[in-house]
């Protein structure tokens, strides 16, 4: 019926003071009223609000949930890292290729990247969607249900890694050269993968023949949107999309060898996105080398469409308890 995303930048500076700014905080709140707006004009009876890493990490985060309540009348959780990694898989569900066995997928946040290694290698690849959508937690204090609870044991791994395209930006901002800067951060971020099951998984080569990789963040939309050479970004096209990861490595040459300014005007890339975009190239990029597939699919959903799977599940079993 609706929707309207912008990107606030809220975890701007979290990386070097541990706290929200008042200019990303007064970002953040200004399209927050736009959403409580929303929600008073369509008369939603059920909703979610989440935080995700820049309130778990800034010390003045719940502050600024606090704050959200008292200037829009939204109550917010803030969520665990584990529930945000569920909800960006579950979110993802009706894009699986059901002749995968493997499934990674990887959410790309401004202050954390995650990460959730999914088997499904013994699961009938018609139950493969409705598994993965079942993984979608319920809200803050509901039940799980025996599907959601059979659904995680197919989890192999996860990981949260508290770096995403602000804070990564923001930790290798003194490198002045983008291509010294993408390699560095790479490497860093490689270093922060090594808890990761799938990182020295063995025979990682037969896991990757049969994997599907799923891409959920602003980066991956972005490759998405400039490999098709949008004007205007057209989430009916992006949302779906099989990207070659050879056009992948393209497109992050191409972002590296441009200048600063010819980002921000670019009609794929934006002022907003212009400063991060290496950042999370150096994130994407990482991720193909370690485990080099084909091809990756796009996502243009993901934690909402994830809360939107649990929010049904509750009024089901509301209904079915009546």
């Amino acid at each position: 019926m609706d929707a309207f995303s912008r990107a606030v930048r809220l975890g701007e500076g979290v990386e070097s003071s541990n706290l929200l700014s008042e200019e990303a905080q007064s970002r953040a709140l200004k399209a927050l009223r736009i959403c409580a707006g929303k929600i008073r004009h369509h008369r939603v009876k059920d909703h979610r609000i989440v935080a995700t890493e820049a309130c778990r990490r800034a010390d003045n985060g719940r502050d600024f949930v606090r704050r959200v309540n008292r200037e829009t009348g939204l109550s917010m959780d803030i969520i665990t890292p584990e529930e945000e990694a569920r909800l960006a898989v579950a979110g993802c569900a009706p894009l699986i290729d059901t002749e995968a066995e493997q499934l990674l997928v990887f959410d790309i946040g401004g202050g954390s990247t995650e990460l959730i290694w999914i088997d499904m290698s013994g699961t009938p690849s018609s139950r493969r969607e409705n598994l993965v959508r079942a993984l979608a937690p319920l809200g803050k204090g509901r039940r799980e249900t025996d599907t959601a609870r059979a659904a995680a044991a197919h989890i192999a791994d996860w990981i949260s890694i508290p770096m995403g395209v602000s804070t990564l930006h923001d930790r290798f901002a003194h490198i002045a050269d983008d291509a010294q800067r993408f390699t560095s951060m790479s490497w860093h971020f490689e270093e922060r993968l090594a808890p990761f099951g799938l990182y020295d998984a063995y025979d990682k080569a037969a896991l990757t023949e049969k994997m599907q990789i799923i891409g959920v963040s602003g980066t991956a939309t972005t490759f998405g949107a400039l490999h098709l050479g949008l004007k205007t970004y057209d989430r009916s096209k992006v949302d779906g999309l099989w990207l070659p990861a050879d056009g992948a490595a393209d497109i992050a040459d191409r972002l590296i060898s441009m200048e600063q300014g010819d980002r921000a005007i670019h009609p794929g890339i934006g002022r907003g996105r212009s400063s991060l975009v290496i950042s999370g190239s150096a994130i994407l990029m990482t991720i193909l080398r370690l485990w080099p597939v084909e091809r990756i699919r796009i996502a243009d959903r993901g934690l909402r469409e994830g809360i939107l799977y649990g929010l049904i599940q509750e009024r089901r079993d509301r209904k079915a308890q009546t």
